[in-house]
C-alpha cells in the first residue's frame, strides 16, 4: 500500500483546531490541487468563496445548524456550483437543466474531495458542512450571490486538534455489486450494525447508541429539505 493509499484510508473528519493559521502557500497548494479534479465537459462549473470575513462566518454557522468549528477553523471555503460564469461569457447560453446541476454537484464534490486530501497531506484536517443548505436562500443573499450560483457544501480546514477513531464504512459486501444490482445481504449488515453500534460506544466523544440502520431510519423518516426545489428554480436551476 503506497502513501497516498494509507492517507486515504485514514481520513477522519476533523472538527477542532489550534488557532494556528494555514499559511497563504499551503492555501494556494491545496487550491491547485482542487482545480485539477475532473471537470464534466470542462465547464468547471464551480466556484469557490473564501470566507475570511469573521462576522460572515459567524452568520453562516448560525445558518448552518450552530456548528461551532465554521467559525473556529483556519479556513472555510463554501463551494458553489456556477453557470453564471458561463452566461457572462456566452449570454446565448441555454441553462435552467436539471443536467446541469448535476454537472455542478459532482464537479464541486470532486474539487472539494482533492481539496481535503491536499490538506491532509500536508498534516491539516477538515470538515465538510452540508448544512449549508439548510438555509440556502438567506446564505445566498449574504454572499450576493447572482442567478446559477447555488450553495452545495462548506468545508473547514485548520490545524487538527484532535485525533478521532476512523469511522467504520460500509463492507465491500453491501457496496460493490457486481454485473446487476444485489439485495441487501442481511446478515453482512447485521455486522455492520454491531460494528456501528461497538464505534458509537467507544469514541472519545459524542456516544451514541446507534447502528448504522437505525440512524438512516431516522434521517430517512422525514423530509430533508423540502424547500430545496423552489430555491433552484428561483436561482435558475432544474426548470426543465
Amino acid at each position: 500500500m503506497n502513501e497516498t493509499i494509507k492517507l486515504m484510508r485514514a481520513h477522519r473528519s476533523i472538527r477542532a483546531y489550534t488557532g494556528e493559521p494555514i499559511s497563504s502557500e499551503q492555501l494556494d497548494i491545496i487550491l491547485a490541487a482542487a482545480q485539477q479534479a475532473p471537470s464534466s465537459s470542462f465547464l468547471q462549473a464551480v466556484s469557490i468563496i473564501r470566507i475570511t470575513d469573521k462576522q460572515i462566518r459567524q452568520q453562516i454557522m448560525h445558518l448552518a445548524a450552530e456548528q461551532p468549528y465554521i467559525s473556529e477553523a483556519a479556513e472555510f471555503l463554501l463551494y458553489c456550483a456556477d453557470f453564471n460564469r458561463h452566461v457572462q461569457i456566452a449570454p446565448e447560453a441555454k441553462t435552467g437543466f436539471v443536467e446541469q446541476l448535476l454537472i455542478g454537484a459532482i464537479d464541486a464534490a470532486m474539487m472539494g474531495q482533492n481539496m481535503l486530501v491536499a490538506a491532509e497531506s500536508l498534516g491539516l484536517g477538515g470538515v465538510f458542512i452540508g448544512a449549508v443548505r439548510n438555509h440556502p436562500a438567506e446564505i445566498s443573499k449574504l454572499l450576493g450571490l447572482p442567478e446559477l450560483v447555488i450553495p452545495l457544501f462548506g468545508l473547514c480546514l485548520g490545524h487538527p486538534a484532535q485525533d478521532p477513531q476512523i469511522k467504520p464504512r460500509l463492507p465491500k459486501a453491501l457496496m460493490l455489486h457486481e454485473n446487476h444490482y444485489q439485495p441487501v445481504n442481511r446478515a453482512v449488515l447485521e455486522q455492520y450494525d454491531q460494528e456501528i453500534q461497538n464505534y458509537y460506544a467507544s469514541r472519545s466523544s459524542n456516544n451514541k447508541e446507534h447502528s448504522w440502520t437505525s440512524q438512516i431510519k431516522g434521517i430517512l423518516s422525514k423530509e430533508a429539505r423540502p424547500f430545496m426545489l423552489d430555491y433552484l428554480q428561483q436561482q435558475g436551476y432544474c426548470k426543465k
